[in-house]
């Protein structure tokens, strides 16, 4: 740790921002590719007027920290810094230093790629808890002054960017490659922080709650809550089991359940994020160490 700031955090957000800018460098702006939000600004000025990103990044974001340092939160806002200027550097050296993959030919590989590591690089900043400034610092603001939530004021400023650019420099066939790889990277971004993560939620309904909860408990070693349910079918009360299991657990559940009650009615549901027992600690309730 140095004052707070755990040293792990800031070494992925720094992988991360280097991800970012190699994607940024290699696909979007040797394929001439636009990008949403201030990215995509910071691409817009350099295809117009040639002005290096790694430049009008810093630039355009300085006035934003001073805006935003107080919604930030001294951590995030640190973090935030960090990724900000993580970005800008590694820009800087992927151009003066760069890798040639002409995919003018193919801008389909073009926006794939494009897409997979602005998606990456922005979902382990994301997962690690930085920003790379810019566009959410402006949607905390709008959600504290103006009410709207931060995923509209985004959807809007991107929007927005990538019109421009279609207006300034982009042709018809460009920006809608542009909008594949901001797609592809919106995906990889849920992936990294929570599809990768993700468990499984089982609700069970079955007149063998205890012993299948018992049984759940001695064969997976997962716990289960039971939830005061009612139905309206039979008008009577009864207790819902729930059970938050690993993904590569929720076959052996369902065979552990059936085999109580081949009758029992189970759904499961996705869990994005789990914290506690058996997932981020361990039985000593100490932290596991992913």
């Amino acid at each position: 740790m140095i004052f707070g700031l755990k040293i792990k955090n800031i070494a992925f957000i720094l992988l991360g921002t280097a991800i970012m800018s190699f994607g940024l460098v290699t696909f979007n702006m040797q394929n001439k590719l636009a990008e949403g939000g201030f990215t995509g600004i910071t691409l817009l000025l350099y295809f117009l007027f040639h002005w290096d990103p790694s430049y009008t990044n810093l630039i355009l974001n300085i006035p934003l920290f001073f805006i935003g340092w107080k919604l930030l939160g001294r951590n995030l806002f640190i973090y935030t810094i960090i990724g900000t200027v993580g970005v800008s550097i590694f820009l800087w050296i992927f151009q003066r230093y760069p890798i040639d993959m002409p995919l003018t030919s193919d801008l389909t590989l073009a926006a794939l790629f494009a897409g997979v590591f602005t998606g990456i690089g922005l979902g382990i900043i994301f997962r690690y808890g930085g920003t790379t400034g810019g566009v959410d610092i402006i949607a905390r603001l709008v959600q504290k002054y103006i009410g709207w939530n931060m995923g509209k004021t985004m959807f809007m400023f991107d929007a927005c960017v990538i019109a421009l650019s279609l207006i300034t420099y982009l042709n018809y066939k460009q920006a809608m490659y542009t909008l594949v790889a901001v797609f592809v990277g919106a995906r990889v971004i849920d992936f990294i922080q929570e599809g990768a993560y993700s468990a499984r939620g089982a609700m069970i309904i079955s007149e063998k709650n205890e012993r299948i909860a018992d049984k759940i408990l001695e064969e997976m070693g997962r716990g289960v809550t039971a939830l005061k349910g009612y139905g309206s079918y039979t008008k009577s009360e009864r207790d819902v089991l729930y059970c938050v299991v690993a993904k590569n657990e929720i076959m052996r559940l369902k065979n552990t359940i059936t085999s109580v009650d081949p009758h029992a009615f189970i759904s499961i549901s996705i869990v994005h994020d789990v914290h506690g027992e058996g997932f981020t600690l361990d039985e000593n309730k100490m932290p596991i160490i992913d």
